[in-house]
């Protein structure tokens, strides 16, 4: 029954570690995930501030009398083409961001199943080192018994924290 209960108390001490190693990544790639966010909504603002005044670039550019310079007419059609480049290359740094947003994301995830099952093996685990201590201090077998089926529960779930064979 000893051996049983240290080799128990061994894997919920393991599972305690790495279940909170994974919900440290977890809250360290959400947090990452949500700086990404915030910079694409910031992307996104200046492309749509670029957007409005490309606009208005074009409709004053329509205003403008045939009659006067060339020059003019050019400097407009140069800004409102610096504006479209410009939007464009927010566009595609908008779509870069998204892209490892939803990286961090995933990886975020991964880490909350992995966490969640070294959560539950911790569970199980505890209750057996609680019975087979408690059928060591009365010495009835049965308790020790309902405590390794406890235990098994935990080391498939001890398992499943690395392996996710489980789904």
């Amino acid at each position: 029954m000893a051996l049983s209960t240290v080799i128990l108390a061994g894997c919920a001490t393991l599972s305690t570690f790495k279940g909170g190693s994974f919900s440290t990544r977890s809250v360290m790639a959400q947090s990452q995930a949500s700086s990404q966010w915030a910079y694409y909504q910031a992307k996104s603002i200046k492309s749509y501030q670029h957007e409005l005044q490309k606009e208005n670039l074009e409709l004053e550019l329509k205003t403008i009398d045939p009659g006067a310079s060339k020059s003019l007419a050019k400097e407009y059609q140069r800004k409102i083409a610096e504006y479209i480049d410009t939007i464009k290359r927010y566009d595609s740094e908008m779509a870069d961001i998204e892209k490892d947003a939803k990286r961090l994301e995933a990886l975020r995830n991964d880490a909350q199943k992995h966490s969640q099952i070294f959560g539950m093996a911790i569970v199980f685990l505890q209750i057996a080192i609680l019975l087979s201590s408690i059928a060591a201090l009365t010495k009835r077998k049965p308790v020790w018994y309902v405590g390794l089926a406890s235990g098994l529960a935990g080391l498939v779930y001890f398992f499943n924290g690395f392996f996710l064979f489980i789904s």
